[in-house]
C-alpha cells in the first residue's frame, strides 16, 4: 500500500463516523488534491499504519454519505468512494479525488493545495496564480495533432527498450506492447500524440511547432565577467532526455578536476559532480512550465555554476522549504524521467544535490526565485577538503541516512551552530523539527550539544575529529556557556567599564557577538555583573 505523498493520504475511520465527524477536514483534503493532479484518501487506516484494523467494517451507506457531504462542502470537486478489503480482512474506503477542471475550493471560499505530503492554504494573490497556472487540461496531455503514423519507429523502439530494461518499472508494465507503453505514459491518444509524446519522441520540426520546447544556452565567463565561450542547443533536434547527455558531453568544463591533499595521499575531485549537474539539468527540464517560453541558461564562472530556468517554482514550493516540499508541475514527464532512472523519486532530487555537495566539502546550493525565473548556484571551490575524509569515514562505519549526512555536513563546514541557525540552514520551520535530521548523530557521539533551549549549540564531536585525525584548530566557537561566563567575568575584572564590543574583541571574535550578549545577560540575572548606560553607551562591571 502506498505511503503518504503528493497523491495519497490516510485518515482514521473516526473522522467520518465519530460523534463529531471532521467533515471540514475531509473537504479541505479533497480540495488540496483537486487543485493538484488528483489523489486518493484512504479512510479507515490509522496514522502510521499501512493496513486497516482487523475486523473493521465499512457501513454500506457510508460511501454515499461521504460523496454527498463532500459535494455540499466543496466547489469544483468530484470524488468517488470505493470500498476496499485489505489482506488482513479489514475494510477501508478508497476515496478517489479527480483533478478539477476549474479551481477547487471549500464552499466557504477557502483554497488549498497539496504540497508534498501536506495540505497548504492558498492565500491572497496566490489564488489568482493558482488559477493562471492550471489550465483545465494539463499541457502534457493536450492533443498535438501529430498522427501516430508520423512517428519515428526507431525512437519508439528505443523508448520501449529503455522502459523494459529499467529496474524501476513493474513487471506488469514491462508486459505491455510499445503502443500500450505510449498510452501508459501519456504520450499517445487514440490516433494522435500528446504534446508530451511530441516532446519526447517527435522530430525537430514537430517539437519546434510546440512553441515552448526547451532551448538551452551555456555561456562561459572569465574573471572579469567577459563571455569567452558559448554552446547552444536551439534546433529542437534533441528531446529533453537526449539534451541531458548532450550538455554533459559537450561542455568540457564538466570534466575538469583537480587534486586535493589528504595526508600522504592526494584525491582527485571533479570540478563539478556529474550527479549534481545532471540533477540540476533534470530539474530545469522536468519542472519548467511548458506553457511559457524562455531559454534555460547555464552560466559557468571561474568559481561557480548557475542554472537559470524560466518561470517560478511550483506554487507552494519556495527557496525556504524546497528540502521538504515537493510538487510536480509536469507529472507525466516526471514519471517518464523517474522510470528511466534519470531523476530521483518525488521530493528527493534537491536533497541529493545537497548531500553530494556537502560530502565534497562544498557549500549548500543557493536557490533564488525572481518574478519569472528560478536560479540555482553551486560552488566550484571546496571550502574544507578535510570534510570529505571525515564524512566518508563516518558514513562507511555508521551507514548514515541522507538527512544525517546533510546535517553532519552542514555542521562540519561550520564551527558549530545554534539550534536556530541549524534549523534555518536545513529550512526547518522550528527547532522542534531538528530531531529526525539529527537522527543518531548524538547517540553515536558524532555530534555534541551544549546549552539548552535558545542557547542550544551543536558541533562535530571533538573526540570524533581526533579519532579520524581531522585537522581542526582549537576554536572558542564551541565554548560551553558556563565557561564563556567565566571568561567574560575574568575579562571584566581586568577591564572594568567595558562595552560589549570591547569584551567581544578581547575574548575572541570567533565567538559570536550574541553569545557574549547572552552570557552577559545571564551574569546580570545572577547578580555577578552590572551595567550603566543604555544602548551603544552601555558599559559593564563585575560585581564583588
Amino acid at each position: 500500500m502506498s505511503h503518504e505523498d503528493q497523491h495519497t493520504d490516510r485518515k482514521s475511520l473516526r473522522v467520518v463516523t465519530g460523534k463529531n465527524p471532521a467533515w471540514q477536514e475531509i473537504a479541505k483534503d479533497c480540495v488540496c488534491f483537486a487543485n493538484g493532479s488528483g489523489g486518493r484518501l484512504l479512510i479507515g487506516i490509522e496514522e502510521g499504519e499501512v493496513e486497516p484494523p482487523q475486523g473493521q467494517r465499512i457501513a454500506p451507506t457510508l460511501p454515499e454519505k461521504i460523496q454527498k457531504r463532500v459535494g455540499e462542502l466543496t466547489v469544483n470537486v468530484q470524488v468517488l468512494p470505493i470500498p476496499q478489503r485489505s489482506e488482513n480482512g479489514g475494510e477501508y474506503l478508497e476515496l478517489i479525488i479527480h483533478r478539477s477542471l476549474g479551481v477547487a475550493s471549500t464552499s466557504d471560499g477557502r483554497y488549498y493545495l497539496r504540497v508534498g505530503d501536506s495540505c497548504q492554504p492558498v492565500l491572497g494573490d496566490d489564488v489568482l496564480r493558482l488559477a493562471n497556472e492550471r489550465p483545465g487540461r494539463p499541457w502534457e496531455t493536450m492533443d498535438s495533432f501529430v498522427s501516430h503514423k508520423e512517428l519515428d519507429s526507431e525512437k519508439v523502439e528505443a523508448f520501449a527498450s529503455a522502459i523494459l530494461t529499467s529496474n524501476r518499472v513493474k513487471e506488469s508494465v514491462k508486459e505491455k506492447s510499445a503502443d500500450e507503453l505510449l498510452c501508459h505514459y501519456g504520450l499517445s491518444l487514440e490516433t494522435n500524440l500528446t504534446n508530451l509524446g511530441v516532446l519526447l519522441l517527435g522530430t525537430a520540426a514537430q517539437r519546434r511547432n510546440l512553441g515552448t520546447a526547451p532551448v538551452v544556452q551555456a555561456i562561459k565567463y572569465d574573471e572579469l565577467n567577459n563571455k569567452i565561450n558559448k554552446w547552444v542547443w536551439d534546433d529542437h533536434a534533441l528531446s529533453p532526455i537526449e539534451l541531458i547527455d548532450a550538455i554533459w558531453r559537450e561542455i568540457p568544463d564538466f570534466r575538469e578536476s583537480y587534486e586535493v591533499a589528504e595526508g600522504l595521499y592526494r584525491r582527485n575531485v571533479p570540478a563539478y559532480d556529474e550527479k549534481v549537474v545532471r540533477e540540476l539539468l533534470v530539474n530545469a527540464l522536468v519542472h519548467r512550465p511548458y506553457t511559457q517560453r524562455g531559454d534555460i541558461f547555464i552560466n559557468l564562472y571561474p568559481e561557480h555554476l548557475e542554472v537559470i530556468n524560466p518561470g517560478r517554482l511550483p506554487l507552494g514550493v519556495t527557496p525556504r522549504n524546497i528540502l521538504h516540499a515537493s510538487r510536480r508541475r509536469n507529472d507525466e514527464l516526471a514519471r517518464v524521467f523517474h522510470d528511466l532512472g534519470l531523476m530521483e523519486r518525488e521530493g528527493s532530487g534537491y536533497d541529493l544535490i545537497c548531500d553530494r555537495l556537502l560530502s565534497q566539502g562544498r557549500a549548500m546550493p543557493l536557490l533564488e526565485e525572481g518574478a519569472d525565473w528560478v536560479k540555482v548556484t553551486i560552488q566550484r571551490r571546496i571550502l574544507k577538503p578535510e570534510v570529505m575524509k571525515m564524512l566518508t569515514a563516518v558514513d562507511a562505519r555508521y551507514r548514515l541516512t541522507q538527512r544525517e549526512r546533510i546535517t553532519l555536513g552542514v555542521l562540519a563546514l561550520s564551527e558549530g551552530m545554534t539550534a536556530n541557525e541549524l534549523a534555518a540552514s536545513l529550512e526547518l520551520g522550528s527547532t522542534d523539527a531538528l530531531k529526525p535530521w539529527l537522527g543518531r548523530l548524538q547517540r553515536l557521539e558524532i555530534v555534541n550539544q551544549t546549552g539548552r533551549t535558545k542557547g542550544t549549540r551543536y558541533f562535530v564531536a571533538p573526540g570524533l575529529l581526533r579519532r579520524l585525525e581531522f585537522p581542526s584548530q582549537t576554536s572558542l566557537a564551541r565554548i560551553e556557556p558556563h565557561r564563556l561566563e567565566a571568561l567574560v567575568l575574568e575579562d571584566l575584572n581586568r577591564y572594568p567599564g567595558s562595552a560589549i564590543g570591547e569584551i567581544h574583541h578581547r575574548i575572541g571574535e570567533e565567538i559570536k557577538r550574541r553569545q557574549v550578549k547572552s552570557a552577559l545577560d545571564r551574569l546580570r540575572a545572577k547578580g555577578n555583573v552590572e551595567h550603566r548606560g543604555d544602548n551603544r553607551g552601555r558599559r559593564y562591571w563585575a560585581v564583588g
